[in-house]
């Protein structure tokens, strides 16, 4: 019998300064902190309402060895639209689907879903992403939101 996977709850990412990182996530990103543990370096924060999705944050140091990790948050498509503006307000950069700075989404052909790039203090790659209504365009492949034809669906 194969058991059927509803979603994903949780994940976690390592930083190098915890304290930065909690004031990132909780003041940029607007997570609510679920939970603290100082003498374990690790915090929890919600994605989206309590009980929903979890996302744990774990200090590793100040060792010069990096892993940089790739999580995606679900918004609403007129959210992420917004975000190129949120996010360059807040000093953080907004980054296409190549990494490269941005005024404006990119949308994904593939899936198809528009997004919006930028990474967290410690250079992890984080992404705010709606999917879009209509059939998936590969052939286009990343392109950038005013480039997409299927704007006013």
């Amino acid at each position: 019998m194969m058991l059927e996977i509803e979603g994903l709850f949780e994940s976690h990412l390592t930083v190098g300064d915890l304290d930065r990182s909690m004031k990132f996530y909780g003041e940029i990103l607007h997570l609510t902190l679920a939970h603290y543990v100082p003498d374990r370096r690790v915090a929890f924060f919600w994605v989206g309402s309590p009980g929903n999705a979890m996302l744990g944050l774990w200090e590793t140091g100040s060792g010069p060895q990096r892993l940089c990790l790739h999580i995606a948050f679900k918004m609403r498509m007129d959210e992420v639209l917004a975000s190129v503006a949120a996010l360059q307000l807040a000093g953080t950069a907004p980054l296409d689907f190549d990494g490269e700075p941005t005024s404006e989404p990119v949308v994904l052909g593939w899936m198809p879903a528009v997004a919006v790039y930028f990474r967290d203090p410690d250079g992890n790659l984080l992404e705010f992403l709606a999917m879009l209504p209509g059939p998936p365009r590969p052939e286009l492949g990343a392109v950038a939101w005013s480039g997409w034809p299927d704007q006013a669906d």
